[in-house]
């Protein structure tokens, strides 16, 4: 499964995942990627950090 802000690999048992009432899962692989994609609404193209996008 692949983090939904970042692109990296999440391993089985690690980080989080987000289910919106529609059924769409967003797995997020730490808090740093949820906060940005959920909370602050960044676009991970523009995010400096983030290299697989």
């Amino acid at each position: 499964m692949d983090c939904s802000f970042c692109g990296e690999k999440v391993p089985k048992g690690k980080g989080k995942i987000y289910i919106k009432s529609d059924g769409k899962r967003f797995p997020y692989c730490s808090s740093k990627c949820e906060k940005n994609h959920r909370k602050l609404g960044r676009n991970p193209k523009k995010v400096k950090w983030v290299k697989n996008k």
